[in-house]
């Protein structure tokens, strides 16, 4: 952790857990959190400023960096390690495989599908991590939907091959429906 006059070096751009401890001052960070979020009415524009041990001695945080404080003090304020891994905002097929838990030719796949966008340098392919989270998104929100889709209410009372028959429409359905988006 950085304390005042802490210099970068290279051991600060490596991945680092920190433990939960302290929870009384984690509790009033989060109470202050919560009440910064709460409120309502006409606000200025949101500003988040990291303020030093001397009077005037602030500087103005980007709301990217304020989230990542919100995740951190949630997490350790339930009790949870959290680690922070600097990340290049470009990515190997292998890194982006890792990242999305697929394999790397499935990546290429999505390469070539062009549902991953990449830049090609030579004959390597590097991936923005932007598209790679923006993807990882996506890829979740169509799993919830199709779990949704596929879920049937079941009594006590129907007949099990009834229920099995009205999956399989189900499914079949979806999976007519991936072929249509997929041949757009």
């Amino acid at each position: 952790m950085f304390t005042a006059g802490a210099v970068m070096t290279a051991e600060s751009l490596e991945s680092q857990t920190y433990l939960p401890d302290e929870r009384e001052q984690l509790a009033t960070v989060a109470s202050f959190l919560e009440a910064h979020h709460s409120k309502t009415g006409e606000l200025p524009e949101r500003r988040y400023l990291l303020v030093g041990a001397d009077e005037h001695e602030q500087i103005e945080l980007p709301e990217s960096l304020h989230n990542v404080l919100v995740q951190a003090v949630a997490a350790l304020t339930a009790g949870k390690a959290i680690t922070l891994s600097p990340t290049m905002p470009m990515m190997t097929t292998q890194q982006a495989a890792d990242l999305l838990g697929v394999s790397r030719p499935t990546v290429i796949r999505l390469i070539d599908a062009g549902e991953l966008d990449c830049d090609r340098i030579g004959s390597r392919r590097k991936i923005p991590l932007r598209s790679l989270l923006a993807y990882r998104e996506l890829r979740r929100q169509r799993q919830y939907q199709a779990i949704a889709d596929t879920s049937v209410d079941v009594s006590e009372d129907e007949d099990p091959a009834v229920v099995a028959e009205r999956l399989k429409r189900i499914r079949k359905q979806r999976a007519e429906e991936r072929r249509r988006a997929a041949e757009l």
